[in-house]
């Protein structure tokens, strides 16, 4: 199933080390999400940059490999997960017949296909031996989705993937939507702003232990949300942790003022990067931390290229 992985590799990972579609959409129960409106930043003063280095760079690899331009067809793209239930992607945009053509045929050149329908819409389900045996140059894998996938082009202008056909029955039932178990104190949250370019946001202390998550800080933390949007001239970055109490979500922010005020007198440091340091603010409300500063585009293209 090497083609559907490249393509759902691509679609993913290739955009999420970047974050208005309806982000309430994000079921309260998510462990994840992920959210990008190519629209915004195609149409953003000082997010065009960003996006021509998407195109270049992402979009470029997706043409090559699987013939698909998201260039053309791709406006916003949501990612989120459960615990327990596995990944969903949604990408919104003007779906090409052509388009839908090429990924049931790199899907079903590498395992079985299989047809469903639920609330009048169809659905297929793709398994695959999800070994990495066929062709190609570029080894991604989502470990959830390299061996079985269920995908839907019935919903207008969307393409669903979900890990479980009951995702895929919810969402094709209720219009691309998780609904949420009512109201919960402790559900992700999701930041917001009038421009929004890329969104994402998780629960710490819900992810798997490892080495990737052994930290202190991330111990001590029960959600994170980061995003990206457009103020004109500047690019925005806020970030919010919230924190098992509020000691400790005031003693992170001495921390990184601290380390924000020994960088700033660093005589080595770019002088950019230092004029970025000098504009970042760090609040607590409670037990959330919240981080934000504004970027000169150029200095984030230039980020992406090294």
């Amino acid at each position: 199933m090497r083609g559907l992985r490249i393509f759902l590799g691509l679609l993913f990972l290739g955009v999420a080390g970047l974050a208005t579609a309806d982000v309430d959409g994000i079921p309260d129960s998510a462990t994840w999400y992920f959210h990008a409106n190519f629209d915004a930043m195609r149409d953003g003063k000082s997010s065009r940059g960003i996006y021509d280095w998407l195109n270049a760079e992402v979009f470029q690899e997706i043409r090559d490999e699987v013939g698909i331009d998201f260039d053309q067809e791709a406006e916003r793209l949501t990612a989120f997960s459960s615990a327990g239930a596995g990944p969903v992607i949604l990408l919104d945009g003007n779906i090409s017949q052509d388009t839908r053509d090429k990924i049931m045929a790199i899907a079903a050149a590498d395992g079985e296909l299989q047809t469903f329908k639920s609330s009048g819409k169809a659905y297929y389900f793709f398994d695959g031996d999800g070994d990495g045996s066929s062709k190609g140059d570029i080894d991604i894998e989502i470990d959830s989705l390299e061996k079985e996938a269920y995908v839907s082009f019935a919903l207008k202008d969307k393409i669903v993937v979900t890990n479980t056909q009951d995702q895929m029955k919810e969402l094709l039932a209720n219009n691309g939507r998780i609904e949420s178990q009512g109201s919960d104190d402790n559900a992700l949250f999701v930041l917001r702003a009038e421009r929004s370019l890329i969104q994402a946001g998780l629960r710490a202390d819900e992810m798997d232990e490892g080495d990737d998550w052994d930290s202190n800080i991330l111990r001590n933390t029960k959600q994170l949300a980061v995003m990206m949007a457009d103020l004109g001239d500047k690019l925005g970055l806020e970030a919010q942790l919230m924190a098992s109490e509020p000691e400790m979500a005031n003693s992170l922010a001495s921390v990184i003022r601290g380390l924000i005020g020994l960088q700033v007198f660093n005589e080595e440091m770019d002088p950019d990067i230092s004029a970025v340091l000098q504009s970042t603010t760090v609040d607590v409300a409670g037990s959330t931390l919240k981080l934000s500063l504004s970027l000169d585009p150029d200095t984030v293209v230039s980020a992406l290229e090294d």
